[in-house]
C-alpha cells in the first residue's frame, strides 16, 4: 500500500511492474476505486510499468471538503507523475478520469506519449443535474443514488448478475463528500476547445449499452483529434473493463502496439 503526500493531499496509489517498462497510467471513474482495473490487468502483455491511483474524496485518497474543480484534479495526476518519475505514459482515463487525461495532456504533453478515452467525453450533462446529484448525495448518501446509478453504468445481462454486488458495494463505499465533490468538478467542466487542440496518438472506446456518455457522445469528443479513432464494444455499458475486461485488455494491447509503446 502506498501513499503520496502531495501539496496538502494524500493520495493512494500503486505502483507496479518493472521500473523500466513501458508505463501506463490509469484513471478511473466517478464512484469507483483504482481496483476498477483488476479484472483487465491480467490480460495486458507482461513487461509493463502499471500506475493505478484513488483520485481525491475515493478509495483510499484524502477526502477534503467539497466542492473540487477539474483543474485540483489534473493538478493532483500531474504530481502524482511528476513524484513518481514518469514520463511519456500512455494514460488510460475513463468517465472522469478521461476527463483528467484530457486535461492534462493539455498541460504537460510532456508526461503523456498516447491516451486512451474510455467512456467519456469533453462535457458530461449539465450543471442542473450535478446540482440534483450533488443535493441528493448531501441528503441521502451516495447509497440513495446507487440504483439509478448502476443503471446507467451496466447492461441489462450485467444488471441480473452476481456480479453486479461487488459493483455496487464498491459505488456505496465511495465517501459522500468524495462523490460530491468530484461531481462538482465534472458540472464545472467543458474541454471541448482545449482537446481540440491536442496532437497525439489516441484511441476512443464507448459501450453500445453506456447510458451515461453513449458512443454518440465518444464519436463527437475522440473526433476533435486528428488522427484519433473510435473502438465500440458491443454489449456493454459505461464500465468495459468490468463487464468484458478481456476484450478491453485486447483493444489496449492492439493501440499499446500500433503507437510503438510497445514492440509489436
Amino acid at each position: 500500500m502506498s501513499f503520496a503526500d502531495l501539496d496538502g493531499i494524500r493520495l493512494h496509489y500503486r505502483d507496479e511492474g518493472p521500473r523500466d517498462g513501458p508505463v501506463v497510467v490509469f484513471s478511473n471513474s466517478l464512484g469507483t476505486n483504482l481496483t476498477m482495473w483488476d479484472s483487465t490487468l491480467p490480460h495486458l502483455p507482461e513487461g509493463l510499468r502499471i500506475i493505478r491511483y484513488d483520485k481525491r474524496g475515493h478509495g483510499q485518497s484524502e477526502v477534503p471538503p467539497p466542492p473540487y474543480s477539474m483543474g485540483t484534479l489534473i493538478h493532483d495526476a500531474e504530481m502524482l507523475l511528476d513524484h513518481l518519475g514518469v514520463q511519456e505514459c500512455c494514460f488510460v482515463g475513463l468517465s472522469i478520469g478521461g476527463m483528467t487525461g484530457q486535461g492534462l495532456a493539455v498541460k504537460r504533453l510532456d508526461l503523456i506519449r498516447c491516451m486512451v478515452l474510455s467512456n467519456t467525453a469533453t462535457k458530461i450533462a449539465t450543471p442542473d443535474m450535478w446540482d440534483e446529484r450533488i443535493k441528493a448525495v448531501e441528503e441521502g448518501g451516495v447509497a440513495a443514488l446507487a440504483d439509478s446509478i448502476l443503471e446507467r453504468w451496466f447492461s441489462k445481462r450485467f444488471l441480473a448478475s452476481p456480479e453486479l454486488a461487488r459493483w455496487r458495494d464498491l459505488l456505496v463505499s465511495t465517501p459522500d463528500a468524495g462523490y460530491a465533490g468530484c461531481s462538482a468538478a465534472i458540472s464545472g467542466t467543458d474541454l471541448y476547445t482545449p482537446t481540440s487542440g491536442l496532437r497525439l496518438p489516441v484511441l476512443g472506446i464507448a459501450g453500445t449499452e453506456d447510458g451515461s456518455t453513449p458512443p454518440d457522445l465518444m464519436r463527437e469528443t475522440v473526433g476533435l483529434i486528428p488522427g484519433s479513432r473510435l473502438e465500440i464494444m458491443r454489449g456493454v455499458g459505461h464500465i468495459p473493463p468490468a463487464e468484458d475486461p478481456k476484450g478491453y485488455a485486447k483493444l489496449l494491447t492492439g493501440f499499446l502496439r500500433e503507437t510503438g509503446h510497445i514492440p509489436g
